[in-house]
């Protein structure tokens, strides 16, 4: 098998990123993949001493086929350090599984990430494989992945063809899904808002994975997901960069079975209507809110 190399992003959370790698190494097949670091600078003095601690660890990792780390001088924050450090990682690969240090993976992740980035790997329509699916329950006569449009930022897979897409320009992004009409879609029939977070992008710079979306979605690009997830995010305990203490992302059982059968690529209605109910659940004061103020003002 051609195994996608791992780029992992990492700061100041040793705890966290600590278990990110005991999680990783439960996958055999890291001995045959390429582990690429980034690691981003201090902010401030008082971040010196976490992000040194994080860095001597990163040294020691071992059990890849091959190690390169990337320590920034200065920080750069984690937009840029993700967009660039991909950027970078594609000049040499032709396809990467991209994780941050606040993600647990189960067991065959490897396994479904790179059988996926193989099978799909000639259809252009296709964004990225995700590892990560939220805490829904599907009917049991479903398929075990399904494509929504779009992409996702959670424990990924992509190839240098898909990641060319990628926009950085919040304005036009946010301009072509008005100029055709798509806001409804964009954001799952009103349920979770993510066009108002990408205008948040056009004054700062701080969200990358909402433009991935968008950048997917626009070009009627498609990401695979599973209906089980293979990912935990441990990060939204605020200590993340763009995080806050939540809980209702959690994923308690993670998926240890790899579905190998080729799935339709379009949007998968059920999983889309599925994903708006969880939404519209863990968001129902606010989108109550919102639908009344369109009421008000047609």
């Amino acid at each position: 098998m051609d195994f996608a190399p791992i780029v992992l992003f990492a700061y100041n959370r040793l705890d966290h990123l600590r278990l990110t790698i005991k999680f990783l190494k439960k996958n055999k097949e890291i001995s045959n993949t390429d582990l690429i670091i980034y690691s981003d600078g201090p902010k401030n003095k008082s971040d010196k001493v976490n992000v040194s601690r994080v860095r001597s660890f990163l040294k020691k990792i071992s059990g890849f086929k091959k190690k390169k780390i990337i320590f920034r001088v200065k920080n750069i924050g984690l937009t840029n350090n993700i967009v660039n450090g991909i950027n970078q990682t594609f000049r040499k690969y032709n396809k990467a599984i991209i994780i941050e240090d606040d993600i647990l993976v189960s067991n065959v992740f490897l396994k479904f990430m790179n059988t996926n980035l193989i099978m799909y790997n000639k259809n252009e329509n296709v964004a990225s494989i995700h590892g990560y699916c939220y805490p829904i329950k599907f009917k049991k006569n479903n398929e075990e992945t399904f494509f929504l449009k779009g992409a996702d930022c959670w424990g990924w897979g992509t190839w240098k063809r898909a990641w060319k897409e990628y926009n950085n320009n919040s304005k036009y992004l946010i301009n072509f899904i008005k100029s055709k009409n798509l806001q409804r879609e964009f954001d799952f029939n009103y349920s979770y808002p993510y066009l108002e977070m990408l205008r948040l992008t056009e004054k700062k710079n701080h969200s990358w994975a909402i433009k991935w979306y968008a950048s997917a979605f626009i070009k009627n690009m498609y990401t695979l997901y599973p209906k089980k997830s293979y990912v935990r995010n441990i990060g939204n305990d605020g200590s993340g960069t763009n995080s806050s203490v939540q809980k209702k992302f959690y994923t308690n059982n993670l998926n240890n079975k790899v579905s190998f059968k080729k799935v339709e690529i379009r949007d998968n209605n059920k999983a889309r209507i599925l994903f708006e109910k969880f939404f519209n659940k863990i968001y129902r004061k606010e989108n109550i809110l919102k639908k009344l103020m369109r009421f008000i003002k047609i």
